[in-house]
Order: structure tokens, then C-alpha cells, then sequence
């Protein structure tokens, strides 16, 4: 369990690194369509961004609850749940302050948070 912290926000880092190249490069197009009809569907940008994240917050989900399960268990869901709710805060967060400094400065970012995040909450048990 000391290093299981490191384990959730490598885990993150990649499912967030296969979320952008699945789903911004290969199905870029039916990406595009779909977020139009998302648009259309709740008339306003701002929902469809948070909609956006929402859906890429349950990618993560999924991701960790099944890396995560074998060894686990029901652990996994939780260890899901506060991953993907702490990667969408800070994807909420960096996209309304306005921070795009590039790749390496992103992930460093969400690694950095979601590794002290996860420190602390695994430091109790």
C-alpha cells in the first residue's frame, strides 16, 4: 500500500494519455459530430464542455476500476470514483484559470496533484 498512490496516478497519467490519442486521433471525426450533437442538445457551450469532461471522468473510471480490481477489489471503485473526480477538478480548474503551457507542463500538473491527493487520502489507512 506505500506506493499505491504512485500506482493511481501513473495509471491516470496513461488512461489520460489514451483518452487524447483514442479519441482526439483516431476518432476525431465522430468526436467532432458527436460534440455537435451535444451542443445542439443542451444549447450552450459551457454544458457541453462540462459534459466533455464528465464523459472523460467516467473514461478514467472505468480505466482505474478495472486496473485496480484483481488486487483490490471493491477498492477499485472508490480508487475510481476519487481519481476520476480529482483529474476532472483540475481539468475544470487549469481550463477556467487558462493555464496551457504544453504537454509536459499538463501531465506534470495532474501527476504533481493527483499524487498528493492520493497521498493523503491513503495515508489513513
Amino acid at each position: 500500500m506505500e506506493l499505491l498512490w504512485f500506482y493511481i496516478a501513473v495509471v491516470l497519467a496513461i488512461s489520460d494519455e489514451i483518452h487524447s490519442r483514442v479519441f482526439w486521433k483516431i476518432f476525431f471525426d465522430f468526436y467532432v459530430l458527436f460534440a455537435g450533437i451535444i451542443r445542439k442538445a443542451v444549447s450552450s457551450n459551457i454544458r457541453m464542455w462540462l459534459i466533455h469532461e464528465s464523459m472523460e471522468a467516467f473514461f478514467h473510471f472505468i480505466v482505474l476500476s478495472v486496473v485496480f480490481f484483481i488486487p483490490l477489489g471493491l477498492l477499485s471503485f472508490q480508487i475510481g470514483i476519487l481519481g476520476a473526480s480529482i483529474h476532472m477538478v483540475i481539468d475544470i480548474y487549469h481550463e477556467l484559470v487558462g493555464t496551457d503551457y504544453g504537454w509536459l507542463y499538463h501531465r506534470a500538473l495532474h501527476f504533481t496533484i493527483e499524487s498528493l491527493f492520493f497521498i493523503m487520502i491513503l495515508s489513513g489507512m
